[in-house]
């Protein structure tokens, strides 16, 4: 796999992050494995105590109470950040991304877009104004045979699309969890929505990348199992295509005994297409005559592989392939944009939030997905 060159690294900062977090820390390995980036700067936390002691434990030569003013005065730094990580809760995402891009400064976003499609909608007039590029981290469309998926379906293997199943399955919140992350996940203030948010919107967002196509309609139930949560636990959703396919999204948070168990199915006339998050260095394609494919990332045409095919590789390198696009496309290379997930992915995921939750409202209904 090709990396960044013999050019210096991206001086990054981040929002979010700091003691307790868990997805900060996967973003700083990621942006750091190929050495692409080099994070200089952060607001790592609401609380200007933490944030820096955080700072500290991380050797930050720059550490912000505010992402307010850390935006405005690391844009007036001529060796201010060219990019800035956002990996708060979902409520801040579009007050600091604005920001950022107001200053002139790259946005690399952690999903969902915002905890509503009114947030999104502002987000992408920001995002239309500003100079600056803005991305988001879907991680699961960056391993190497989602991509070959891709690539599969693009050439036509499948023939015509008829069904979709899409499906992400965790079992962490069966019963009340008292941590950070549950905490803000499970409070509609913060967090916005429930697994429809929180992991139906990577189902959806994988889906579409893979297929190249979106639904126009979802008739969604959602429940909240655990009796005192305030957002959903579960969704199933039903799916309508222009194109005429069907499909099945089911993303759920109470399903005990599932650790991580996002897998896409996809069934043309020629062939059908399958991957498993458990297993996500192969990918099955099964012909009409019932002959299975099993293709793993020796198949890789992406480029995204990084470590031979036979040692395992996953999550984490999944999203530093995400980092690494995102330096070439800052440092002038335009090649990877389209298998990058932006404002367009994030704008979509938040409509099918809002379908779901209206179609739930009314019973199953089929609900128009609007962006």
């Amino acid at each position: 796999m090709s990396r960044a060159g013999g050019s210096a690294p991206i001086p990054l900062g981040m929002v979010g992050g700091g003691e307790g977090a868990f997805i900060g820390a996967v973003h700083r390995i990621a942006a750091r494995m190929d050495g692409a980036f080099t994070l200089v700067a952060g607001a790592l936390s609401s609380d200007p105590a933490r944030a820096e002691r955080s700072a500290e434990a991380l050797g930050l030569a720059r550490s912000y109470g505010d992402y307010r003013q850390m935006a405005e005065a690391e844009a007036a730094r001529e060796d201010g950040i060219k990019a800035v990580s956002i990996v708060t809760p979902n409520h801040l995402h579009v007050p600091v991304a604005k920001a950022f891009l107001e200053a002139g400064i790259h946005v690399i976003c952690d999903k969902p877009l915002a905890a509503t499609q009114d947030q999104a909608s502002d987000l992408a007039q920001a995002v239309k104004a500003s100079r600056a590029r803005f991305f988001l981290t879907h991680n699961y469309c960056a391993h190497p045979m989602i991509r070959e998926a891709r690539a599969v379906v693009a050439e036509g293997a499948l023939g015509d699309l008829r069904l979709v199943q899409v499906e992400y399955l965790q079992g962490w919140l069966s019963e009340e969890v008292d941590s950070k992350q549950a905490l803000w996940r499970t409070d509609p203030a913060q967090s916005g929505a429930g697994a429809v948010g929180d992991i139906g919107t990577h189902a959806w967002q994988l889906a579409a990348f893979v297929t190249c196509q979106t639904p126009s309609h979802v008739a969604a139930d959602m429940t909240s199992f655990v009796p005192s949560r305030r957002v959903d636990d579960d969704i199933r959703a039903a799916l309508r295509y222009p194109s005429g396919a069907k499909g099945g999204l089911w993303a759920s948070q109470v399903a005990i005994g599932q650790e991580g168990g996002l897998s896409l199915r996809l069934f043309g006339t020629r062939a059908a297409l399958e991957w498993r998050l458990t297993e996500p260095e192969i990918l099955t394609v099964t012909g009409a005559d019932g002959q299975a494919q099993r293709l793993t990332r020796a198949r890789d045409r992406s480029g995204s592989s990084r470590t031979p095919p036979g040692h395992p590789e996953g999550y984490l390198e999944a999203f530093a392939n995400l980092y690494l696009d995102i330096a070439r496309v800052i440092g002038g290379d335009l090649g990877p944009l389209d298998r990058l997930p932006g404002i367009e992915d994030g704008l979509s995921g938040m409509a099918f939030i809002a379908a779901a939750q209206r179609s739930a409202a009314a019973d199953g209904a089929w609900t128009e997905v609007v962006t």
